[in-house]
C-alpha cells in the first residue's frame, strides 16, 4: 500500500546532512542509497499491460535489502509458512533476552562481535537450563532486534522455545509440564549476564581494548538484567505467526511515518509506560536518520538463527522426525501435484495477486517491455573514508 510519506523521502531530504554531521561507514551509506532507489527507475523494471482492458502499468524492481521497509512482506510470509511446516506439534514459549543500555557503546563500536556473542550467550543459557532442569537437548529459533519504538538502540533477542527435547539416550521428553513455567527467569538472567559479560571481556582482552570499556562492563555487572518468558496460549502455529511479526521487521515502517516538515520527522511509536498507547514522536530529520543508521547490521550477518533440535545439522545427525508422515490419500494426491510457484505461494499466504489488473480486476498484467536501469548519482555523499564494520 502506497503511503504519503516513506523512509526513502527522509533519506532524500536529510541524507547529505547526515553524512556531513556523522561518520557513516560504507555499509550504512550503501543501504540508505538502496532504500532511496527501491522501486524507482534507477533499478529498471517492466512495462506491463492488461490482457483484458489494455491498462498500462510501469513496475520497477525492488532493491531487496533487508533494511528496506518495502522488501520484507513476501520474505516474512514465506518464512512463517516454512517454519509452521517444520515445527514440533508441542507447546512453545516466547523468551526474550535483553541487554542493558550500558553496553550500547560496545554494540556501536563492534556490532558484529557484540551480536555474535549475544546469540552465543542466549543459546548457552537455554541449553544449560534444558540439561540442568530436564536433562534434555532442547532447541530455539532466535531473532535479533536492535531497536526500541522511538528508534533508540535496544538490542534484544526473541526466542521460540519448544516445551520438549531429546535426552542423552535419544528418548523424546516433554518439558515445562507446569503450564506457564519453563525455566526460572531470575536464574536465567544471572546465567545470561555472566556468560555474555565473561565472553565479551575475553574478546576485548584479546584485542587489547578491555581498558577502553572497563567502566561500562562494570556498570553492566551491577545492573539487573531482564529475561522475559511468555507461554503460548494456543498451538504452535499461533506462536509462530506471532513471532513472524518480529522476523523481517525493520526499525521503522513507512506506515508509521506521519509527516516530514520543517526539518523534522513525525512518526508513531508505542508508549509502553502508558499501556502501549500509540503516540506521535517528532525528531529532527538528521537525528531520525542517525538513529535508523544505528540498526543497519553488518554485511551478511545472520539475524535469524536455529539452535539445538531446530538446527538443520542437529536434525540431520539425530535423524529427528517432528511428526509422523501423512499417509492419507489426500497427502499422496498433493505430492503428485506440481510445486507452487512463488507467485502462487504469495497469493495463498497473503490473498493478494499482484498480477491482477488494478482497474478491471479481471485481466492479468503481462510484461511487454523491459525498462533499463537509469544511472543516476547516489543520493548520499560518499567522500568519506570510514572504517568498515
Amino acid at each position: 500500500m502506497k503511503t504519503k510519506f516513506e523512509l526513502a523521502d527522509v533519506v532524500r531530504q536529510f541524507g547529505n546532512q547526515l553524512t556531513v554531521s556523522e561518520r557513516l561507514n560504507l555499509r550504512q551509506v550503501k543501504v540508505l542509497n538502496s532504500i532511496v532507489s527501491c522501486r524507482t527507475a534507477a533499478l529498471g523494471g517492466h512495462e506491463e499491460a492488461c490482457d483484458s482492458c489494455g491498462t498500462v502499468r510501469y513496475s520497477y524492481n525492488s532493491c531487496g535489502d533487508r533494511h528496506c521497509p518495502k522488501c520484507q512482506a513476501a520474505k516474512q510470509a514465506f518464512w512463517v509458512d516454512d517454519l509452521v511446516r517444520n515445527t514440533l506439534p508441542v507447546k512453545h514459549f516466547h523468551v526474550i533476552f535483553t541487554a542493558p543500555h550500558q553496553l550500547n557503546v560496545l554494540s556501536l563500536h563492534s556490532p558484529r562481535l557484540y551480536y555474535e556473542l549475544f546469540f552465543l550467550a542466549v543459546w548457552h543459557t537455554l541449553r544449560l537450563f534444558g540439561y540442568t532442569h530436564y536433562g534434555v537437548e532442547s532447541g530455539s529459533v532466535a531473532v535479533l532486534h536492535t531497536w526500541g519504538q522511538n528508534l533508540s538502540l535496544h538490542p534484544h533477542i526473541h526466542c521460540l522455545v519448544p516445551a520438549a527435547g531429546y535426552t542423552l539416550d535419544g528418548q523424546w521428553k516433554a518439558i515445562g509440564k507446569r503450564g506457564n513455567f519453563l525455566y526460572p527467569v531470575h536464574q536465567m538472567s544471572e546465567a545470561f549476564k555472566g556468560k555474555f559479560l565473561d565472553s565479551f571481556k575475553r574478546a576485548l582482552r584479546k584485542q587489547n581494548e578491555l581498558s577502553l570499556f572497563y567502566q561500562q562492563l562494570e556498570q553492566a555487572y551491577q545492573t539487573k538484567w531482564v529475561v522475559h518468558c511468555e507461554p503460548s496460549m494456543a498451538g504452535a502455529e499461533h506462536v509462530i505467526k506471532y513471532l513472524g511479526q518480529y522476523t523481517h521487521r525493520v526499525a521503522i515502517t513507512n506506515q508509521r511515518i506521519l509527516n516530514i516538515a520543517d526539518q523534522k520527522v513525525t512518526f508513531l511509536a508505542k508508549d509502553y509506560r502508558d499501556n502501549a498507547t500509540k503516540k506521535p514522536v517528532t525528531l529532527d530529520g538528521v537525528e531520525f536518520l542517525r538513529r535508523f543508521a544505528m540498526h543497519i547490521l553488518p554485511r551478511q550477518f545472520v539475524r535469524i538463527r536455529r539452535f539445538g533440535i531446530y538446527n538443520h545439522t542437529t536434525k540431520r545427525n539425530l535423524a529427528l522426525r517432528f511428526c509422523e508422515p501423512d499417509k492419507t490419500i489426500e497427502a499422496l494426491i498433493k505430492k503428485q501435484q506440481p510445486p507452487e510457484t512463488k507467485l502462487e505461494r504469495f497469493e495463498r499466504l497473503t490473498g493478494i495477486n499482484p498480477c491482477i489488473c488494478p482497474v478491471c480486476k479481471k485481466g492479468k498484467m503481462v510484461a511487454i517491455r523491459e525498462l533499463p536501469r537509469i544511472r543516476s548519482p547516489d543520493v548520499l555523499l560518499q567522500n568519506q573514508t570510514p572504517a568498515l564494520t
